[in-house]
């Protein structure tokens, strides 16, 4: 037997019923079998060693560009997603390489400046925008230069279901929970550190039911989801109902109204600027967006090229094609 053959025994002993099998997986495209890693583990690390992947350290996660290295990129919200979402995995006997796999592409269609790009591209593009969907796109049609990842039809899934959705897995469920679980507690932490709340200010029927902590809160609300089981993964309802709250809560005090989101209409405004010069000058794309412009059409490229940017990237990008320049007559 080759290792890949002997880890799908091995997860045919000891997964759930309900966990989703490698030997289970399904490409659009098949492939001549790896002898070391199941299909899982392959898509896991084409994911791990994409550009998109390399590209979400310098992508917004909430806080537009702030002053200091502790505050979570889309990158490293990405790792507290997998790391949450494998232990749950574990726990409940469901298939981690899956659920990992999940955790770290669930984000790679993400644009610059977070939401505020988000919406920024949703009103502007004919064909509309959502980072969900974007991450698909992303890994089926626009890495390796058009000819995608080819990764399996349950990771897609559970990226496009990862936000709002009932995934096709179990583990693509779990995924969903696992980023609502890092967000809500890491957008916290962020926003105490950046001065915008403390602890305090969070409600009393919410902290006194998850905790006073971050690390508190997330254990309550991971093992919650383990208590639940991995039949209709879920929190218990007494923890469903502080974490709702507690994330209207946030979505009043921090998403919305907060000096932390002063900057984004000067985000969006810059989105739509370079979407529009682009639109008027494809031939000022990369190759590779020119060539989505044949191979679909001109929007679709020009909103994938600029999704695909870094926050720096975009940024750089404006100051060369809209800041003026010093002359130099020497």
């Amino acid at each position: 037997m080759t290792v890949r053959e002997q880890t799908e025994q091995y997860e045919d002993m000891i997964l759930s019923p309900l966990a989703c099998h490698a030997n289970e997986a399904r490409r659009v495209r098949q492939e001549e079998p790896c002898p070391l890693r199941t299909e899982f583990q392959r898509d896991r690390d084409r994911i791990l060693h994409c550009s998109a992947f390399r590209r979400l350290k310098r992508k917004t996660q909430v806080f537009l560009s702030p002053i200091g290295d502790h505050y979570r990129t889309r990158l490293t919200h990405t790792l507290e997603v997998a790391q949450i979402a494998r232990t749950m995995a574990r726990a409940l006997r469901l298939n981690e390489d899956l659920t990992e796999a999940i955790a770290l592409g669930h984000d790679l269609g993400h644009s610059p400046f977070g939401h505020a790009g988000e919406r920024a591209l949703d009103s502007i593009c004919p064909y509309g925008y959502k980072h969900y969907v974007q991450s698909v796109r992303v890994v089926h049609y626009i890495e390796k230069n058009g000819k995608g990842l080819n990764l399996t039809q349950q990771v897609k899934n559970g990226f496009i279901c990862h936000t709002n959705r009932i995934a096709a897995t179990r583990e693509g469920n779990l995924v969903r929970l696992a980023d609502r679980i890092a967000y809500i507690n890491h957008d916290i932490d962020d926003a105490i550190r950046g001065g915008i709340i403390c602890e305090d200010d969070l409600p009393k029927s919410c902290t006194e039911v998850l905790g006073h902590s971050k690390s508190a809160r997330i254990t309550k609300m991971l093992t919650s989801v383990i208590e639940h089981g991995a039949e209709v993964p879920d929190m218990m309802p007494d923890i469903r109902k502080a974490h709702d709250e507690l994330h209207a809560w946030l979505y009043a005090n921090v998403y919305s109204n907060s000096a932390a989101k002063t900057e984004e209409p000067k985000a969006i405004e810059l989105i739509c600027r370079l979407y529009t010069y682009y639109r008027a000058h494809p031939e000022k794309m990369p190759e590779e967006y020119q060539a989505i412009v044949k191979r679909y059409a001109l929007d679709r490229a020009v909103c994938d090229y600029i999704a695909g940017m870094s926050d720096d990237y975009a940024i750089r990008t404006y100051e060369y094609l809209f800041v003026p320049r010093s002359w130099d007559v020497r």
